[in-house]
This record gives structure tokens, C-alpha cells and sequence, in this order.
């Protein structure tokens, strides 16, 4: 058995995104694959899953697209090994040092988090997932293997680099190690997206039909492979942009009013888009407030696909997004989205009037 791609991280997401997107490349005939998946937490309470991911899992995709509902069982079989850090650390190392050419990851909101076991030069479990890839990587670099391509999924801007920039700050000790991860090692950048709503068990999960995985071009990078969602793009700026400033701009925007109003706990947000005028008074904020930036970015004719997109994946008849959940860290949240869209247009020159952004944004000020 050959895995040529080493996954760190066992979440729903992942199963509905790369491992489902490399499942369909195989079975249509691509020569990518098959994914060793490694769990990285140690975390005795996933190791059913952890278990069921080889043996295969289904992914129902539940949702609209281009107006019409869709309703579908895809069989994934991308994964051939399921391995934890915790007990099978020597067996990881072998694979990474003697198999893999690509290195998957989305380790979750604290995985990139420095941990005090991160300093040990030997592997402690309880390092983050930067200082385990070092170890990996040095494994790799003593044996003096081939070039490896690292692809960090995790939703933090420029993962790739702030990745390679943890990586080399673990190795500043070694000239010859760090030399070997500039040159030896493509660090790349990547943007995901997809609601995935529910897991099954013992794996396995809901998702909507939208998908997206967008990889920032760069010399020497090896595609994963080719699937519609999978877009290799010169630069993340202009998705990035779409997404934080029209899908997570009008799900802040629906959780302000939402607070405003003292609303429903149990409300969603296809119930509100189901409502006439909430829906009306979005789309007027779009048009209005946000799209003028857009147009002036050059970016008028994607903003408005995107919108039209969005608008579909809120009303998703299956999927229950509760807008309390959204409305956490609701203050935060506005000066990432909002005060940051508001930004973008002057950055652009656009200056016309933005009320409800404004508005939205003096409630929410320290």
C-alpha cells in the first residue's frame, strides 16, 4: 500500500471536501491518491470514526443549485489508512518520509496554536500541528527525500505562509533544515468553502452543494487533482474579498437584525430568507452598499455570480444554520466583515452612502 497524500485532521468537513473531491478524481480515472489520514488531537473519543474512514463513508449533498434542489449519496473510498499521532507516530513518520508528495491539513481553530511542547526536539503529542510537521519534515530531510508540497486548509489568510513561517521559526536552530524547507518544500495558499451541516455516523456527512477549493498558483505546484470545485487562481485576494464581504457580510448582517429585534433562538437563516422583506432589505444592501466597491475593484460581474450564489445557499431548504449560532462574537465578527468591507470601498474610492453598514458598525464599537 502507497498513500502519496498524508491528511492531518478526521473533520466532516474534510470528508465532504478533499477526501470526497478525490474520491470522485480516482474514480473518474485520475492517478491521485489514495490519502492516508492521520488524527492529530489523540483524542480517544473519535476512534470509531477514525476506524470507519478506510472502510469508506457517504457524503449526502443536500441543497439548491441553479434553481433546482438537489438531493445525492456519493460513496467516498479516497482513504486506505486511518492512523493517530498518539499510538502510531513511528508508522506516520515512515509514510511521510517514504510515500507522501502532498500534505493536506485543517486541524481545527486551535491547531496552528503554540503549545510549550512545541521547543522538544524529540516528538512530544502534546505539540501543535506546526511542530509535528517539523519533526516530519526533518525525518524527511535526514533521509534526503524528494521534494514534498504542503496544503494547509485551515481559514486563516495566507495559510501556506504562516504556516512556513512557524515551520522555519521551529527550525531557526539548523541552517542546512531550514535551506532544505525553502527549497525543497512548496508552501501553498488556499481559501475552502462548504457548509458542511451534520456528520453521520460512524463517518461520514451532510453538505451543500456548493464547494470550493481555491489554491494560489506558484512555480512547481502540483494540482490535487481535477474536480470542478478545485480552482487554481494567480491570487486568493479577489475570493477572499467575495467571500468575506458578501457570504459572511450578509450572515452578520441578518444576525444584527436579529439581535435587534430580540429574535427567535430557534430562527434560521433560510426562515429569513424566506421572509420578503428581511430577503429585500439584503439584497438592497448588496446592491447599494456593497456593490459599488466591487464595481469600482473591477470585479462588478463576479460580485454579482457570487450574490446570486449566496442568495442560493442561505435559502438551502436542508441545511439548519441558526442564526444565534452566527450571532456569536457578534462584535468581532462586524469589524472583521463589516468595518473591513467599508474599508475595502474607501481603499477603492468608492464613496457613496453605506447606511446600514455604518449603522451596524457604530452599535457594534467598543
Amino acid at each position: 500500500m502507497t498513500t502519496p497524500v498524508l491528511q492531518f485532521g478526521t473533520s466532516r468537513f474534510l470528508q465532504a471536501h478533499a477526501d470526497l473531491f478525490l474520491s470522485q478524481a480516482r474514480d473518474a480515472g485520475q492517478a491521485v491518491g489514495p490519502i492516508t489520514v492521520v488524527q492529530s488531537s489523540g483524542d480517544q473519543s473519535r476512534s470509531n470514526r477514525l476506524a470507519a474512514l478506510a472502510q469508506g463513508f457517504q457524503v449526502r449533498v443536500e441543497g439548491i443549485r441553479q434553481g433546482a434542489r438537489v438531493q445525492e449519496t456519493i460513496d467516498v473510498t479516497s482513504i486506505d489508512r486511518a492512523l493517530s499521532t498518539a499510538t502510531d507516530w513511528d508508522e506516520i513518520r515512515r509514510i511521510f518520509v517514504d510515500e507522501v508528495d502532498i500534505v493536506l491539513s485543517n486541524t481545527g481553530d486551535t491547531g496552528f496554536a503554540v503549545q510549550p511542547a512545541d521547543s522538544s526536539r524529540t516528538f512530544d503529542q502534546a505539540m501543535s500541528y506546526p511542530a509535528k510537521l517539523t519533526q516530519l519534515l526533518r525525518a524527511r530531510f535526514a533521509a534526503d527525500a524528494r521534494p514534498i508540497q504542503i496544503m494547509p486548509m485551515e481559514l486563516i489568510v495566507d495559510n501556506g505562509a504562516v504556516l512556513k513561517a512557524r515551520v522555519l521559526e521551529l527550525a531557526q536552530d539548523d541552517a542546512a533544515f531550514q535551506s532544505y524547507l525553502e527549497t525543497d518544500v512548496i508552501w501553498v495558499n488556499s481559501l475552502v468553502d462548504r457548509i458542511v451541516s451534520q456528520p453521520l455516523e460512524p463517518a461520514g456527512a451532510v453538505a451543500e452543494p456548493y464547494a470550493l477549493w481555491a489554491i494560489e498558483d506558484q512555480p512547481g505546484l502540483t494540482a490535487p487533482c481535477v474536480h470542478s470545485a478545485v480552482q487554481i487562481v494567480p491570487s486568493l485576494s479577489e475570493i477572499e474579498a467575495l467571500k468575506l464581504f458578501v457570504l459572511n457580510l450578509g450572515h452578520t448582517a441578518f444576525a444584527d437584525r436579529w439581535l435587534a429585534s430580540q429574535g427567535d433562538p430557534a430562527e434560521l437563516v433560510r426562515d429569513v430568507m424566506e421572509n420578503a422583506e428581511a430577503l429585500n432589505w439584503l439584497k438592497d444592501i448588496y446592491k447599494n452598499e456593497v456593490r459599488p466597491a466591487f464595481a469600482l475593484a473591477g470585479l462588478a460581474e463576479a460580485f454579482d455570480a457570487y450574490v446570486e450564489t449566496t442568495l442560493e445557499r442561505f435559502a438551502n431548504p436542508f441545511l439548519d444554520h441558526r442564526i444565534a449560532d452566527i450571532a456569536q462574537n457578534h462584535p468581532q465578527k462586524v469589524m472583521r466583515r463589516i468595518q473591513a468591507m467599508l474599508d475595502f470601498a474607501a481603499d477603492n474610492g468608492d464613496t457613496s452612502p453605506k447606511p446600514v453598514l455604518t449603522g451596524i458598525v457604530a452599535r457594534c464599537r467598543p
